[in-house]
């Protein structure tokens, strides 16, 4: 028991220092912006607003810090702020589940149904997860720019579909999987995708959670490939909105509060996923930990 307090030690001094920039955030959404760039700081707001979401006093451009947008009013080209977000949430909700399950499909094909040159091509998929993926921006930029898909969902969205890393971890997954059920399955007449669909995706839940999440947080927070491909209004994610009013604050530190609640409302997709898989996302984990 003294060891392993001992060693619960350093969690619980990395614990605040990873909630401080959260609670900053979450705090300095509810201040003004005179209390926000108040020195030295507060740490509770003295007189909460919300006026950073949806500020009602706002009658367009104008330099009085009580008048400025809200971020539920700021608008681009003609777009406002629920339409990066649901930007955001087509891309991430796309992506991840298309990829986890061409990513489970893959490993099923490569663990229980294995033809010529398939361990060749397993190997290659391990070669692939060790380049750098700054590598590969150049060539998949190119390729997007040839088809013409700059500025389009398309650009977002193909991309993202192949992830080596998630056929990897649904491989090893699989291995748990007894032959004699794929076998029994092959038996009553069920075919390969049946019995990926019916027999092994369902004993596959906890690992499904535990690289779900992973993989839903990179996309929602990806910000290098959708600045790359996206300039149009239209087609911007939150992340993109989000660090162009980060830039914005040299020219006009009275948004910094606007900033604070945007990012605020950016960061509630993840909280409350993880929140609501949680078990699964441990008990995923645990079970890859478990595997040999």
């Amino acid at each position: 028991m003294k060891w392993t307090r001992i060693l619960q030690a350093p969690l619980w001094l990395l614990v605040p220092a990873m909630l401080l920039p959260y609670y900053w955030m979450a705090a300095g959404a509810f201040k003004t912006v005179a209390e926000l760039l108040r020195q030295p700081p507060t740490l509770l707001p003295q007189a909460p607003t919300s006026r950073n979401f949806f500020n009602p006093d706002w009658a367009g451009t104008t330099a009085d810090p009580t008048k400025l947008a809200g971020i539920l009013q700021v608008q681009v080209e003609g777009h406002g702020f629920l339409r990066f977000y649901a930007n955001s949430l087509l891309v991430t909700i796309v992506v991840t589940v298309v990829s986890l399950l061409a990513a489970s499909l893959v490993a099923f094909v490569l663990t229980k149904r294995p033809f010529p040159g398939s361990r060749w091509l397993f190997r290659a998929l391990l070669v692939s997860m060790m380049l750098p993926w700054e590598v590969t921006i150049v060539p998949n930029f190119v390729t997007v720019a040839q088809l013409g898909w700059i500025n389009t969902y398309a650009a977002l969205l193909v991309p993202g579909l192949a992830k080596a890393f998630v056929v990897f971890y649904f491989r090893q997954a699989m291995l748990s999987v007894p032959d004699e059920l794929i076998s029994a399955a092959t038996l009553d007449g069920a075919g390969t995708l049946r019995i990926w669909w019916s027999v092994v995706l369902p004993m596959l839940r906890p690992a499904l959670a535990a690289i779900a999440i992973p993989v839903a947080v990179g996309e929602w927070n990806n910000f290098l490939w959708p600045l790359l491909v996206v300039n149009d209004a239209a087609t911007l994610t939150l992340p993109l909105q989000l660090g162009k009013m980060a830039g914005d604050l040299s020219f006009n530190p009275q948004s910094a509060a606007v900033l604070m609640a945007g990012s605020l409302l950016a960061s509630l997709p993840a909280v409350v996923l993880f929140l609501v898989f949680q078990k699964q996302f441990v008990a995923g984990l645990q079970a890859g930990a478990t595997k040999g």
